[in-house]
């Protein structure tokens, strides 16, 4: 068999296996935005505590986010990969058995910790397996996982939450990351992976995580990844609650209208890592601000929308632009930095959306609950992080970014 095709196959084994990993990841974080509504009446929560619950996990995965790409870089990404699948299969599992906030929220943010070591690992993985062309694309389809998800996680979660029970589905998650562990182990490969533990003889590894902390190309990054995460995240764990309690649906009927932006969300997955492929990054920028625009009417136009045919409208053309903008950011690093670095980077600027995913649904939860009840500020509090994104995206620079022997950019 010819080695171009030996080798593309090989590729797209392993994407197809991270495709698989990310998936299970982003069921479990998706149901758990509708899981709360029964773990809220289980453990008698207020708005501010199931708030904290959601955010607990991210907590965890944002403190991980370095030292998983740390890791990643210096001894291997898929050890990295792997030991990420294992723990958070372990603690999804023991999800099922929480009986306090206190433990529910020890235990998300274990997950989190666990989880951590996935994306900058995994990024480091398509840095290395992938020619510099089709990394965008590779991200992208490993990434529509969670489109996917988000188009499907309200019908399972119809389903599943009221036929077997929340407690039950977590116990069949962390038996199915098992699985996908034992896949990782069998499967994945990474022929000539550069490690900054493989270069500590040549000193071109010394002082490369301060050159990074020092780069505004990453600081820009970060605010990036952290502003457009709020929203994300701040839409995703209070939707639900939000159009239970505010517009009066049903989680059967929320499940139904969800599949609509999730399916838009999957075809730009698709579209978009390729058309980012294609331009260059200072015209995808560009594309990229105008989208962060866009994100920050459409959500003023859908939360004041006057029917829930025009919510779902406004929703939708949301998830598209705010969808170009989280496939972009990545490419910048998977386009400019070096590839003995890249999982570190990732972590770095990944911290950013994941600290967005901790301290959003918190504040948002503290907002309702100041405001008895009313969601006004929380949606201003989005529409104004839309804004600020819209700045740090212009503030990111097209260069590639080098670090010396010395570590100094």
């Amino acid at each position: 068999m010819d080695s171009n095709i030996m080798e593309k196959k090989a590729r797209n084994t392993v994407l197809l296996l991270l495709f698989l990993g990310w998936t299970l990841g982003n069921l479990d974080r998706y149901i758990m935005n509708y899981a709360i509504v029964d773990i809220g009446k289980d453990l008698s929560l207020s708005a501010t505590e199931t708030g904290l619950i959601l955010s607990s996990f991210f907590l965890g995965y944002a403190i991980m986010q370095m030292p998983g790409g740390l890791l990643a870089d210096r001894f291997g990404a898929k050890k990295v990969l792997l030991t990420a699948v294992i723990v958070w299969s372990i603690f999804t599992g023991l999800t099922a058995i929480a009986w306090s906030l206190a433990a529910m929220v020890v235990i998300r943010f274990l997950f989190g910790i666990g989880e951590g070591g996935f994306q900058p690992s995994a990024s480091k993985i398509i840095s290395n397996v992938f020619p510099k062309d089709e990394r965008s694309k590779a991200m992208s389809l490993m990434l529509s996982s969670g489109a996917i998800m988000a188009m499907l996680v309200p019908i399972i979660s119809a389903v599943l939450l009221t036929s077997i029970g929340w407690r039950m589905f977590f116990v069949i998650a962390g038996v199915s990351g098992t699985i996908i562990a034992f896949l990782y182990w069998r499967y994945i490969n990474i022929p000539n992976e550069k490690t900054t533990n493989d270069l500590k003889s040549t000193g071109a590894s010394k002082g490369f995580l301060k050159s990074l902390l020092t780069m505004p190309f990453m600081w820009s990054l970060l605010i990036s990844y952290f502003t457009i995460y709020a929203v994300n995240w701040g839409l995703n764990s209070w939707l639900p609650t939000y159009l239970t309690q505010v517009r009066n649906l049903d989680l059967m009927s929320i499940g139904y209208l969800q599949l609509i932006p999730g399916f838009l969300m999957l075809i730009a997955m698709f579209t978009y890592g390729f058309i980012i492929d294609r331009l260059s990054l200072g015209k995808n920028k560009i594309i990229g601000a105008i989208c962060a625009f866009g994100v920050a009417i459409s959500l003023f136009l859908m939360f004041n929308a006057t029917s829930i045919a025009m919510f779902i409208t406004y929703q939708c053309i949301v998830t598209l632009l705010m969808t170009y903008v989280t496939l972009l950011l990545p490419s910048f690093i998977l386009k400019n930095i070096p590839q003995h670095i890249t999982g570190t980077a990732m972590g770095m600027a990944n911290t950013g959306g994941q600290l967005a995913g901790f301290v959003t649904p918190t504040l948002i939860g503290f907002m309702i609950d100041a405001f008895d009840g009313s969601y006004n500020a929380a949606f201003w509090l989005l529409i104004a992080l839309a804004g600020v994104c819209i700045l740090s995206i212009l503030l990111v620079s097209t260069k590639e970014q080098s670090v010396d022997k010395q570590g100094v950019a």
